[in-house]
């Protein structure tokens, strides 16, 4: 029989999976219904839908990754397997981080007054331009995840093991001098990216905020929509920086399996792709109504389903 800490973890990574595959589907559901009515999607959207397709790639590799682990760790820690799916990881993992850069990038533009003459032409043709960049994402996320595979290497095991210790133990290792500069490209620089652009929106909304209450006119509703981008791009920052500091904490070994650090960072992880989507569906008036439809609709259903119980 597993342990308890194992089943546990089974049951969240489960749920946690389902439920951002299903807040992903939404989002590329309501854009590709869009676009199948023959509207064109717009440089958010498109973002939407690639970080959509990011995410759910991500929430598949990872559930098999740690299926895996736990009832195959033979297979898994066998030659080629651990590593190819290590590199099939990191790819949505990196492209997600981009991807993100890209709205963040784009909500900024789209925000704040720039008077740079560089910054004024970016924000003219960012609609041309944000193909180029999501491709140019998952090209440096492709291009930093492949060397994983001639850039592992096992330690020699010395001692009495069990049988699934050793697999362990024996596992391949990504070297410092991989990690060192893909850490770099592909997490700390789109995270310091990220939150420039946040302060850079929190500033170009305060110095509105005063000029509002200075001339006490009405919020506008072009405000009110650059309010929501910056609680969206605010709301990212945070989640990006959590999930960065508990892939460090796990990484660096901390916290001893089954602990309770080590649990907090696990649930971050499994945690990371809903709720990202979640913000992404709360910050777009469009995907929300359809979000909270689909909610009104199963809620009808399962009172539904309850007066049938009752009558019957």
């Amino acid at each position: 029989m597993l342990p308890l800490f194992l089943i546990v973890s089974m049951a969240i990574l489960g749920s946690t999976s389902i439920l951002g595959i299903v807040l992903n589907c939404i989002i590329l559901c309501v854009n590709f219904v869009q676009k199948e009515k023959g509207k064109s999607l717009g440089p958010s959207e498109l973002i939407l839908v690639t970080l959509g397709i990011s995410n759910i790639t991500f929430q598949v590799v990872m559930t098999a990754n740690d299926l895996m682990i736990i009832l195959a760790s033979d297979l898994y820690y066998s030659d080629g397997v651990c590593t190819t799916i290590k590199v099939l990881l990191f790819i949505p993992i990196f492209s997600s981080f981009w991807f993100t850069v890209c709205l963040c990038v784009y909500y900024c533009l789209q925000i704040v007054i720039f008077t740079h003459p560089f910054l004024m032409r970016l924000k003219m043709e960012i609609a041309t331009l944000v193909p180029c960049f999501l491709v140019t994402s998952f090209f440096v996320a492709v291009i930093i995840s492949v060397p994983v595979f001639w850039s592992t290497y096992r330690e020699p095991v010395i001692g009495n093991f069990s049988s699934n210790q050793t697999l362990e133990m024996n596992a391949p290792k990504l070297s410092i001098t991989y990690l060192l500069p893909t850490s770099i490209i592909g997490s700390s620089l789109p995270l310091l990216l990220v939150a420039i652009s946040n302060g850079i929106i929190l500033k170009s909304l305060m110095s509105a905020s005063n000029k509002l209450e200075n001339t006490s006119s009405v919020q506008s509703p072009h405000a009110e929509a650059r309010e929501r981008a910056a609680r969206t791009v605010g709301c990212l920052l945070l989640l990006y920086m959590s999930f960065y500091i508990s892939e460090l904490l796990m990484f660096t070994s901390l916290f001893p399996p089954n602990s309770p650090g080590f649990c907090a960072c696990l649930m971050v992880i499994y945690t990371y792709s809903p709720i990202q989507s979640l913000i992404l569906i709360l910050g777009s008036p469009k995907l929300k109504k359809v979000l909270l439809g689909l909610f009104q609709i199963s809620m009808m259903m399962s009172k539904e389903t309850e007066t049938i119980k009752t009558i019957s």
